[in-house]
Order: C-alpha cells, then structure tokens, then sequence
C-alpha cells in the first residue's frame, strides 16, 4: 500500500473524528460510552500507522460501529472508507458504487506497476462523473 493511499485515508479518519467529537460535545449521545468509542477509534489511527493490514478489521468493526451508532451522521462517514476497510463495510454501499471504487483500485494498481503518480480523489471525481454522464 502506498504511502499516500494510507495518508488519505487517515485525512478521512481523523476527519471523521472530529465529527464523532462534535456529537459528543453537542451532547447527542450518552458521554460514557462514547468516550470509549473515541479511544478504541484512537486506536485504530495509532494501528493503521503501525501496521496496516492488521488494523483492517477493527477499522471495519468501527466503521459499521459508527453507522449504527450514530445514525445521525452516518451520511458523512466517507465513502472511501467503506472501500478502504471492506468487509462488512461495504453493506453499505450500493453495487453500482462498489463498480466504481473496483475500477479505482484497477486504476491504482496500474499506475503503481508502471510507476506513475496516482490521485485517488481526482481519479475517483473523474469515475465517479463519467459513470453519472452514462446514466443520464
């Protein structure tokens, strides 16, 4: 895994956090228990620096975590992150989506084994109209 793939999806993550403060501070959730929940996320930022691949189920247990906890901002949890930690994450995700996010991964990989630069947002933005364009 690439270093600014790993790099982007930790932006999401500790934006994703910030949320997850946000609602406990507007006090939308019981204080106890989400405060347990913002440590095992700690955790989970921590892990995926150190080490990846190990870090992928509790990110998945976390994320579906957070949709079922926090019904309030499931529609912000980035969708690369349901991509990024698979599993049961991607539930959440309808198939024409998951089309899309498997063409990225294709693309990436490409781009990997020749040696180019690869921007997942941009090359995302740039799917994610051309399969808009086709449906209309």
């Amino acid at each position: 895994m690439s270093n600014s793939h790993l790099e982007y999806h930790l932006q999401l993550l500790n934006h994703l956090r910030t949320i997850l403060v946000a609602v406990g501070d507007a006090e939308q959730v019981p204080d106890e228990s989400h405060a347990l929940f913002i440590e095992r996320f700690d955790e989970l930022l921590t892990q995926l620096v150190e080490n990846p691949l190990q870090s992928q189920y509790l990110g998945q247990d976390l994320l579906c975590q957070v949709i079922q906890r926090y019904p309030q901002i499931a529609h912000l949890v980035p969708r690369d992150l349901l991509w990024f930690f698979g599993g049961d994450c991607l539930h959440y995700m309808p198939d024409d989506e998951m089309d899309v996010y498997q063409q990225l991964e294709e693309r990436r990989y490409d781009a990997e084994q020749s040696g180019r630069h690869f921007d997942w947002h941009e090359e995302r933005q740039l799917l994610s109209s051309t399969s808009a364009s086709t449906h209309h």
